[in-house]
């Protein structure tokens, strides 16, 4: 019988086996003490094995409440446990249950965080995965695979009309964006109904489509419930869009699937609220993990943070995330990593040195808005600094040769 396997990032004052054996039970066939029913024949076939253990290292203080035990060491480790897929056979919410369930709350364990899982074969016949993916993706906002898509977040996040907002796409796009997008707290707000904020930004992206060929991306931001999101997704699609938004944390995974089904859109999934479930070492879920859980689902373009971002997320996390986006996961090759938070051109130097790839999304929003020469030089210097990065260019090489690079670099660097 096919199984899935599961890694996990464990702390505990038990031994090691013990703890692992109360994750398998708790999360399998079994509970506390044994109860009729539960024969050997059973287990056999339901209950989660303990397949791996990996011995991290000893911590003398807990890193976060559970069995605390006077005078106790507190051992780290990786465990890999698996589970037949007849648990659940295809229905992804119970095997995220399973996954990332009542585990959580073992009093065993003092830290535990998904770090990864592997799928067998068969998934491949249920689940197809982004409609458009990394390659799909890039191709709708006519960018090859030779630089990265340049993008920015339209700011203040709330408060600017969609006349201001469409007028900032026209010089955005005549400086040379590949994609723009709504932030992730507007939907729809009194100053901004999403409908004249569609009609009138696309209006702008289509007159320039006319007379340039070449169609910028515009992520428009349709979170809601299931009958606003499918309502705004066909406003989209009626427009002429070829790309909305989901914070797909706060939808779940279930309403992220139905509206990917949709298949006209590119989907960009933004992970507000990643840092309550990445953020503590020991608790929540590693992005390996939280990236094939979207991917399953159909998102097509995946938050990562960036180098040297605005938040806590460490560099060596964030590499670890872009490669994971362009790891091939069922009958899917990539899906586009979107490298965002407190970026400029500054960091393409170091992210492509890391990374040594051009197959991602560089948006910067104060990094284009607040430029010197103002939105369009912001693009202009986004554009330099990859070119020059790809090039091999240094950072203080790049500032020489060019103007909008040079003024980005006095006020940002």
């Amino acid at each position: 019988m096919e199984r899935i396997q599961a890694t996990y990032l464990i702390e505990t004052p038990y031994k090691v086996e013990q703890a692992a054996a109360v994750l398998a039970g708790e999360q399998s066939s079994g509970t506390f003490v044994s109860v009729p029913g539960e024969t050997d024949e059973l287990k056999t076939r339901f209950a989660a094995r303990v397949e791996a253990i990996e011995v991290l290292g000893e911590v003398s203080a807990p890193s976060m409440p559970g069995e605390i035990i006077d005078n106790k060491t507190y051992t780290q480790a990786k465990v890999t446990v698996s589970w037949s897929v007849e648990n659940f056979g295809y229905n992804i919410p119970t095997l995220i249950s399973t996954l990332q369930g009542n585990l959580y709350e073992l009093r065993q364990f003092t830290g535990l965080k998904l770090d990864d899982f592997e799928l067998p074969e068969s998934y491949k016949n249920h689940f197809k995965g982004p409609n458009f993916g990394m390659k799909g993706t890039k191709e709708l906002a006519s960018v090859g695979l030779e630089r990265p898509m340049i993008g920015t977040i339209i700011k203040p996040s709330v408060g600017l009309t969609p006349e201001y907002t469409a007028n900032l796409v026209k010089t955005l796009a005549e400086a040379g964006i590949d994609f723009v997008k709504d932030d992730e707290l507007l939907a729809s707000s009194g100053n901004s109904p999403f409908a004249v904020r569609v009609e009138q930004i696309m209006k702008v992206i289509n007159d320039f489509a006319d007379k340039t060929g070449k169609k910028i991306m515009y992520a428009f931001n349709i979170t809601g419930d299931l009958d606003t999101m499918k309502t705004n997704y066909d406003t989209v699609v009626k427009a002429g869009g070829t790309c909305a938004m989901m914070s797909i944390n706060s939808i779940g995974w279930a309403g992220v699937k139905q509206v990917c089904d949709f298949g006209e859109l590119s989907i960009h999934g933004h992970r507000n609220g990643w840092g309550m479930l990445n953020r503590h070492p020991l608790l929540g879920i590693n992005f390996p993990a939280y990236n094939k859980i979207w991917r399953l689902a159909g998102v097509d373009q995946m938050h990562v943070n960036g180098i040297k971002n605005k938040f806590w997320e460490s560099d060596d996390a964030v590499v670890r995330s872009i490669k994971s986006c362009h790891t091939p996961f069922l009958n899917n090759e990539s899906v586009i990593p979107v490298v965002s938070s407190g970026q400029w051109g500054g960091q393409a130097f170091e992210t492509y040195k890391r990374t040594q790839t051009t197959n991602l999304l560089y948006m910067a929003g104060g990094g284009i808005m607040a430029h010197p020469s103002g939105p369009a030089g912001g693009v202009r210097a986004l554009h330099q600094a990859w070119d020059s990065a790809v090039k091999g260019m240094t950072l203080e090489e790049t500032a020489k040769q060019y103007k909008e690079f040079g003024e980005s670099v006095v006020k940002f660097g």
